[in-house]
Order: structure tokens, then C-alpha cells, then sequence
């Protein structure tokens, strides 16, 4: 082959202004199971803050922290009752101000969950706000008289199930929480609620955080009135004068999740004409393997052009503007290595091959606890394992609808939040090493076998593997900048791209499946270079006909 131009035709370029967190890769805290030092089963800020040695080995830029706000924790902490102070079980201000600067010290940002669709109903704004009508905070959140039959308002209905709105019988009036009643939902079209806000995350800015991933983002435009939840009129007007009135002039990372985007959305956040925010969370990859009337609590089959499709589109869509976040899971979505490989018999192949596919693409990468180690979904039996209150009212709801409880225990133990919430399993000691009490919630009884303390030992380890692979974005700009192309789209079994910069280029090869395959490639893509990374032996020719080992990858580079 002529290595003088690429696979695409000719030399290419990176049109994107070049972004610190564009080489960066993020690991995500979920703090109630991530390390407890102080014995009482629930993780804490000390417990992180003494695993930063091991986060800084793996190579991670930033550790983003789901909620450690103080909290009833109706809903683990995504329900806010004091935006200023810390969980008691987490810890104190003074300990994370201490996190903040030993991770400082580790080249480290810290980057915080940032939940403002709605607080707990424990916050001293909706405390006032349901004292009555007259109230000055009562517009803080949004409050509607009853129906004319005395029901709800409309027909809004809560992501955990049932009505998004709850009666309140002191003032007679209903109030919106589109999660759990216990999650009023704040009233952004309110000067005061947003110039409050602000003024917070300008208080956390200064303390020396990194960034913020902001939950639910897309819902704070809402226009209950007409129905309309996500993607309102005026969610872009909010975001530009929250950028503009915070983090605009501050180089840090912003992420906002957003479960409707499209990738002409995507740009509206993350365009460079706009530049609200740094990137968003899409989830089209996720949705698209749920089923239509019963949504992840009964998955669809794995389909591999299904998800090629998907990752290609948002590639493609955003390759010369915005920028894409790489992601298999995190503190909602199932363990990556029991949704898209295989734990029975290919174990550590597959989820190499995962994080393989996953880094070498275009974005930012984030790692979600356990998964460098390839924690796995959890074999619960019954619902009373559960913790997440989505899974508990979701599971009521569904046997009220017909679906029998065995198989809702099957599509949660598949697709469920708790999947992701199992202790951190450090260690073969009891509880895996999280801690010397009793969990919060159970821990996954394969942690003899699977933790970190056997993963670093292990030179061959998944966790080896993903610190190769954050070490090679930093090294390999191709990787970071190169432009994205998918070959092979409607194979079924078996992945293949390219990504090119100038006259480097890339060619990423993984089979999604335990069987071997023979794989017939295009002329252009035969070729002989480095062999970045592979799962099985280092491959460093192929021609036009590859035979592949179950669940085999590999990335080689030619120059």
C-alpha cells in the first residue's frame, strides 16, 4: 500500500481547537460504594481521597463525583436538600477540600455532580415553598391548582413511575417532580431560582473543582402547561447565561446529560458557535437496545449493526465541531462486560475488546468504577436486594401490568440502576475490602476472583489494559484528533474503523462474538505497521483476509 496518503483518499486535519480534556480521561465516583474508611458501610470523601494512588496509576485525569451534597438520599444523594455542605456519611467540607488539593497534588481535577432540575424536599427552598400561595419562595418550584375532578393537573408522568405530581394538602395545590415525589422539580423560568444557582456553582468553582456533569440538563427548559419536558424554548437561553454567569471564562470541563439529544442538539450545547458546554452525554446507543412497551426492563437482543450505526452517526456528526463523550456505563446502565461481552467463557477477552472500541474512537473517554477491573452485573433473586428506588417502583408498577416478578428480576438484574452500585471490590477480603461493616448493599459475590489488588498484580490484566490505552491517548494524537471512518457497517459480528491525522493513521479491528472469524477486508486496509494494543498476541500485518479469535482486537498504526 502507498502510505503516502490514508485509507480516506489523502491527508486530513483536525479542525478542532485543541482542549486539555480532549486528551483526558475520566473516571467516575459513585461515592456510597466506592471505599468506606470509617467502617459504617456506606463509601465516604476519605475513602476516595485514599485511593487516589491507584486512580492516579491507572493514568485518569479527573474523577467526576456523583452527588455528595447533604441529602436524605431518597434517591442516593440525586435529591439535594443543602447544595453548600457535604453528606454526613460522606464526610466534611474540610475533607473535601482536602480531596481537592491531594488530588491537585496527583495532576487530578475533581468534577462535580450538579442536579438542578430539582432538590429534595427537604431543601429549606421548598420547605418555605410549601407553606402557601404567598410564600416568596413558593414560585422557586412549580405548584398548579388540581384539575377540575380534583386530580393532577395533567397527564405528566415521573420517570420512577406514577404522576409527576403530587398533592400537597396544605395549600391544596399540586406540586411537579418528574422523578421520585420526594424530587421537586425547580422552576428555571424564575430570575431568582437561577441567579441562586449560580451563585452556588460560582461557590464550588472557587473551592477549585475541574467541572460539573450536569443530571438531567435537558429538563430545565420545561413548559409543564403544554407537557413538554425536555428540549424547552428556552433550555439554550438558560445554558448560555449559566455559562456566561459561571464557568464561561474558566477552563474547565462541562458534561451535561441529556437522554433526548440528537446530534444537531448536540451541537446546540457543544458547537462551537454557541459553546455552552464542553460536551453532553447521548444515550441513543442505550435506548436503541430497549424494548418499545416494557423499555430496559426487558432488553432487546444484542445488535451489533444496531450499535455500529449509532456510535458511527455521532462520530460523523460532531468529527469537525462539538466533541463526543465515550462511554459503556456508569452509575445507571448495567456493567459494560455483561451487556455487550461475555462473562461465562471470554471474561477478560471481551472486555478488553470493549475498552478497545471504546478509546480509540473520537471523545473523551469515561471509565465508571469497576469497570477497569470488569466488575459485573450482580445475580440478584429478589427485589428486597434492591436499593434503587427506580428499580423498587418500576418492579411494583410492571407486576401491576401483567409482566410476572421473575422476569422483572431478569431484565433488572440485565439493565438495572444497583447493577452499577455494588461495592468497588478491592480486594479478596471480606466485602471485597470496601469496607469492615456491613454494605449498604450487597457485594457481588465474585469478588474472591475478580478485584484491583489481583487486577495490578496481573501483568495481563483488564486493568494493564486500560492503563495502556489512557496512556496512548496522551501519546498518539491520531487517536485524539484523527477522523473517523467505519468499514464493514452491516457485518454482525465484527467492528472495524479507521481514524486518520495527516499521514498517520489507524485501523481498529474486534469480533463481538465467542466463535472465530474469518474476516474479508477491502484491498485499501491491508497493511503492516504497529501493533498499539491487542487482547490476544500483538498483530502487526493483516491482509485482506483476517481470521479472528472469539472476542479478539487489536489497533495497528502505519505511518
Amino acid at each position: 500500500m502507498d502510505h503516502s496518503t490514508t485509507p480516506l483518499g489523502g491527508p486530513a486535519r483536525s479542525p478542532l481547537q485543541p482542549k486539555w480534556w480532549h486528551t483526558a480521561t475520566v473516571y467516575q465516583v459513585y461515592p456510597r460504594s466506592f471505599c468506606d474508611c470509617n467502617g459504617d458501610g456506606i463509601g465516604d470523601i476519605p475513602g476516595i481521597t485514599s485511593k487516589l494512588d491507584y486512580l492516579k496509576k491507572l493514568g485518569i485525569d479527573i474523577i467526576w463525583l456523583s452527588p455528595i451534597y447533604k441529602s436524605p438520599m431518597d434517591d442516593n444523594g440525586y435529591d439535594i436538600s443543602d447544595y453548600r455542605d457535604i453528606a454526613p456519611e460522606f464526610g466534611t467540607l474540610a475533607d473535601f477540600d482536602q480531596l481537592v488539593a491531594e488530588a491537585k497534588d496527583r495532576g487530578i481535577g475533581i468534577m462535580l455532580d450538579l442536579v438542578v432540575n430539582h432538590t429534595s424536599d427537604e431543601h429549606p427552598w421548598f420547605l418555605q415553598s410549601r407553606q402557601g400561595p404567598d410564600n416568596p419562595f413558593r414560585d422557586f418550584y412549580i405548584w398548579r391548582k388540581p384539575a377540575t375532578d380534583g386530580g393532577p393537573p395533567n397527564g405528566l408522568k415521573s420517570s420512577f413511575g406514577g404522576p409527576a405530581w403530587t398533592l400537597d394538602a396544605t395549600t391544596g395545590e399540586y406540586y411537579l417532580h418528574m422523578f421520585s415525589r420526594r424530587q421537586p422539580d425547580l422552576n428555571w423560568e424564575n430570575e431568582r431560582v437561577r441567579t441562586e444557582i449560580y451563585d452556588m456553582m460560582n461557590w464550588w468553582l472557587e473551592r477549585g473543582i475541574a467541572g460539573f456533569r450536569m443530571d438531567v440538563i435537558d429538563y430545565i427548559g420545561k413548559q409543564v402547561d403544554r407537557e413538554l419536558v425536555k428540549d424547552g424554548p428556552h433550555l439554550h437561553d438558560y445554558l448560555q447565561e449559566m455559562n456566561a454567569k459561571t464557568f464561561g471564562s474558566r477552563d474547565i470541563l462541562t458534561v451535561g446529560e441529556a437522554w433526548s439529544a440528537t446530534p444537531g442538539a448536540a451541537l446546540l450545547y457543544s458547537g462551537r458557535e454557541r459553546r455552552e458546554l464542553s460536551m453532553i452525554f447521548q444515550f441513543e446507543h442505550v435506548t436503541q437496545q430497549w424494548d418499545a412497551v416494557y423499555g430496559k426492563w426487558r432488553p432487546k437482543p444484542f445488535d451489533l449493526v444496531n450499535l455500529k450505526t449509532v456510535l458511527s452517526k455521532w462520530q460523523l456528526a460532531l468529527s469537525e465541531d462539538g466533541w463526543n463523550s465515550l462511554f459503556w456505563g456508569n452509575h445507571d446502565l448495567p456493567r459494560a462486560v455483561s451487556r455487550y461481552g461475555n462473562v461465562s467463557g471470554y471474561h477478560v477477552e471481551s472486555a478488553k475488546m470493549l475498552a478497545t472500541v471504546l478509546h480509540l474512537l473520537k471523545g473523551t473517554p469515561f471509565i465508571y468504577q469497576g469497570e477497569e477491573i470488569d466488575m459485573t452485573n450482580v445475580p440478584f433473586t429478589s427485589i428486597e436486594q434492591y436499593r434503587d428506588i427506580e428499580t423498587i417502583n418500576m418492579h411494583r408498577l410492571h407486576v401491576e401490568a401483567g409482566l410476572s416478578p421473575e422476569e422483572f428480576i431478569r431484565g433488572a438484574n440485565e439493565n438495572g440502576r444497583d447493577n452499577a452500585r455494588t461495592p468497588m471490590q478491592w480486594s479478596a477480603a471480606p466485602h471485597g475490602g470496601f469496607s469492615t461493616g456491613v454494605p449498604w448493599i450487597e457485594v457481588n459475590p465474585n469478588y474472591p476472583k475478580v478485584n484491583a489488588e489481583a487486577a495490578i498484580k496481573d501483568e495481563k490484566s483488564i486493568w494493564n489494559h486500560y492503563r495502556k490505552l489512557i496512556a496512548l491517548r496522551k501519546t498518539h494524537p491520531v487517536i485524539v484528533y484523527g477522523e473517523y471512518r467505519s468499514w464493514l457497517d452491516q457485518h454482525p459480528d465484527v467492528f472495524v474503523y479507521t481514524r486518520t491525522l495527516d499521514r498517520s493513521w489507524i485501523i481498529v479491528v474486534a469480533n463481538f462474538t465467542p466463535r472465530d472469524i474469518t474476516l474479508s477486508l477491502p484491498t485499501e486496509l491491508a497493511i503492516n505497521g504497529e501493533c498499539l494494543i491487542c487482547n490476544y498476541e500483538p498483530v502487526h500485518m493483516i491482509s485482506e483476509t483476517v481470521e479472528l479469535k472469539p472476542y479478539e482486537t487489536f489497533a495497528i498504526e502505519c505511518k
